[in-house]
């Protein structure tokens, strides 16, 4: 059996207003992953320009940076076997209106019409983001 991987996610700023971190825990620890650490954030802009940084320039960008840091983020490292892709798949689509049913944005989000997607989750895409994610949201 190979070495669990770990992952970065995050609870964005809609889902902690919106109260729905216990819920959006309760399904990643309901898939079987284990939470290894948990910290509520209130991120700042270099924060979330090092983490953003491949969108920097791109139409959403400052949108989404406003929006992140409107209010507190819980930070979760995820760890498991195949984590990462689980976790993206129980996130589902990032357009919350198209993504399926049994899904947490399938189930608890939906598109408010603003100028970013406020879709509740954000996942790393793959060993090498989550490594660098990682490093950024859990430095101590």
């Amino acid at each position: 059996m190979s070495a669990p991987q770990e992952t970065l996610v995050l609870i964005k700023p809609d889902g902690v207003a919106r109260n729905l971190t216990g819920e959006i825990l309760s399904r990643i620890e309901s898939k079987g992953y284990q939470l290894v650490d948990i910290r509520m954030v209130q991120p700042d802009r270099d924060l979330l320009r090092a983490h953003y940084a491949e969108h920097e320039g791109k139409p959403f960008y400052e949108p989404l940076v406003t929006f992140m840091e409107s209010g507190p983020v819980v930070a979760i490292r995820v760890a498991g076997h195949r984590v990462i892709e689980g976790i993206r798949s129980l996130c589902g689509a990032t357009d919350p209106t198209q993504a399926a049913p049994g899904t947490i944005r399938g189930d608890l989000g939906r598109d408010w019409g603003l100028a970013v997607q406020q879709n509740l989750i954000h996942a790393s895409d793959s060993p090498e983001t989550a490594e660098r994610e990682l490093s950024l949201w859990f430095k101590s």
